[in-house]
C-alpha cells in the first residue's frame, strides 16, 4: 500500500470516521469523575485528532505529490543523480531574434541572495557571478525579480565579444527565484558543470513564472488579463539582450522549470520555436486547465476553443506541425501521477520535433527528486545550444552587467557585496 495510492487515503479517512464513532460512543462512559476517566477522554480525543490530521495529510500528500513513498517521508531519500534513459535524437532550431530597445533590465534589492548557499564568490572571472535584477516588460507592463548566473567567461579578456547561451530556469507555482537558487540549485549545478568542463559556458537565467499573485496564469496570455506567454517568449528576452552579451538566434535559448515551471516550459518551446529551441520539464502536466488559482484564463466566446486546444500539447503534436525543437521531459514512475501522461506524450512526438527523457523509478513531486534529475538535464539542453554563436562588432559597444546586487565579492568589477 503506497503513500500516495487511494488505498492509502481511503483507509485513513476510514479509520478517521471509526475514531470519531468510537469517540462518541465511549464518551458517557469517558464522563465520569475521577483520574481515569479524565486520562480516557483526553487519549481519546488526542488519538481521533491524530488519525484526522493523518487522514488530511495524506489526502493532501496524495494530491500534491510532497512525499512519493514511505521511505522518502521517514527521511531515506536516494540523492544519486539519475541520467537520461530514453533519446529520440537532436533538432536544430530555427533561426530568429529580436534586438531590444530601452533600459529593460534594472538593478534589484537582495531578494534573499544573502540566504542562498554555495553562490560563486569571489574574482567573477574566475567562479562567475549570480546578479539580482528586475525585468521591465516593454509590451506587457510586468516587472518581475529574476537571478541572473553569468559564467567566468563572461569576463575573462578572451570571451569579451562573445555572446552566451542562455538557459532560462522557471519556477513552479507559486514559486520565488529564492527556490530556484536555493532548493533547485539552479546556479550551483550550472557552475559545477561548467567547471568540470560537462557544460559549455552558460548564462542562467532564474525567473518566476507567478506575474501576477497570487493568480496562477500558467504561462498564458488571458484575454483582458495577464499576457504571461508574451512576457516570456517576448519581453524577457528582449530585456536580456539589451544589456548581457547574450545569443541573438533561437538556437541558444532553453528554457526549463519544474511542476507548473516544466509544463511552461513545453508550452513556451512548442508554441514559440522561433525564441526558445530547447526545453526541460521536470514533472510537468501536458495541458493547461483552469483551477481555483488560475480563474478562467481562456476566455469567453467562439475563441475559447481554440485558446484550449493551443496550450493542450497532445492535441497540438496530433493536429498541427510539429515544431523543429528538442525537449526533455522527466517523471518518476512510481510516486509520481503523471508517468502514463509522460509515456503518451513521448510516444506522440513526431519529426522535426525530439524528444528525451529521464524516468527515475523513484521519486516525487518535491526538490530532492528534481535536484536529482537537475544535473543529467542542464547537460542535455546545454549540448543543443550553440556557442559561440556570434560575436559583438568591433565597432558596437554593448554595455556589460548592469551594476546590480551580486552573489559575492569583486575585486575587479563594479559590483556591490553581499549584505
Amino acid at each position: 500500500m503506497g503513500l500516495t495510492s487511494e488505498t492509502t487515503v481511503y483507509v485513513m479517512a476510514a479509520l478517521a470516521a471509526v475514531c470519531v464513532a468510537l469517540l462518541v460512543w465511549l464518551w458517557p462512559r469517558l464522563a465520569r469523575q475521577g483520574l481515569r476517566p479524565v486520562l480516557g477522554r483526553l487519549a481519546a480525543v488526542g488519538v481521533t485528532q491524530v488519525t484526522i490530521i493523518a487522514a488530511c495529510g495524506c489526502w493532501l500528500n496524495s494530491s500534491y505529490q510532497f512525499f512519493g513513498s514511505w521511505g522518502e517521508l521517514f527521511g531515506h531519500v536516494d540523492t544519486a543523480p539519475v541520467g537520461i534513459t530514453q533519446a529520440a535524437g537532436r533538432g536544430d532550431g530555427v533561426v530568429t531574434g529580436v534586438a531590444a530597445k530601452g533600459a529593460l533590465l534594472q538593478p534589484a534589492g537582495d531578494q534573499q541572495l544573502s540566504r542562498v548557499t554555495g553562490l560563486p564568490t569571489g574574482p567573477a572571472a574566475v567562479n562567475g557571478r549570480v546578479e539580482s535584477v528586475k525585468v521591465i516588460g516593454r509590451r506587457t507592463g510586468v516587472v518581475d525579480p529574476a537571478l541572473v548566473y553569468l559564467p567566468p567567461q563572461y569576463f575573462q579578456k578572451a570571451y569579451h565579444r562573445q555572446r552566451f547561451p542562455v538557459i532560462v530556469a522557471l519556477s513552479g507555482y507559486p514559486g520565488s527565484v529564492f527556490n530556484l537558487a536555493q532548493y533547485l540549485r539552479v546556479p550551483q549545478t550550472a557552475g559545477a558543470l561548467q567547471k568540470s568542463g560537462q557544460m559549455q559556458p552558460t548564462i542562467m537565467v532564474m525567473i518566476r513564472p507567478t506575474i501576477a499573485p497570487p493568480r496562477d496564469t500558467e504561462c498564458v496570455n488571458v484575454p483582458g488579463g495577464p499576457q504571461a506567454e508574451t512576457f516570456l517568449a517576448k519581453d524577457l528576452p528582449d530585456a536580456l539582450k539589451s544589456t548581457y552579451r547574450v545569443g541573438h538566434y533561437a538556437s541558444s535559448w532553453g528554457v526549463m522549470g519544474y511542476s507548473s515551471g516544466g509544463s511552461c516550459a513545453l508550452q513556451l518551446t512548442m508554441r514559440n520555436p522561433g525564441v526558445y529551441t530547447t526545453a526541460g520539464a521536470l514533472s510537468p502536466d501536458y495541458k493547461v486547465k483552469d483551477d481555483p488559482t488560475t480563474g478562467n484564463l481562456f476566455g469567453s466566446g467562439l475563441g475559447r476553443v481554440n485558446r484550449v486546444n493551443g496550450h493542450d500539447l497532445m492535441w497540438r503534436l496530433k493536429h498541427l506541425p510539429a515544431p523543429q525543437v528538442s525537449v526533455l521531459v522527466a517523471e518518476s514512475k512510481h510516486g509520481e501521477r503523471g508517468y502514463p501522461q509522460t509515456l503518451a506524450f513521448i510516444k506522440a512526438v513526431k519529426a522535426p520535433m525530439r524528444v528525451v527523457s529521464i524516468l527515475p523509478d523513484q521519486g516525487s513531486h518535491n526538490f530532492p527528486t528534481w535536484t536529482r534529475e537537475m544535473p543529467a538535464t542542464l547537460k542535455w539542453m546545454n549540448q543543443q545550444l550553440t556557442f559561440p554563436q556570434d560575436v559583438v562588432p568591433r565597432q558596437h559597444h554593448t554595455p556589460g552587467p548592469t551594476k546590480v546586487r551580486a552573489s559575492g565579492p569583486e575585486p575587479s568589477e563594479a559590483a556591490t557585496k553581499d549584505k
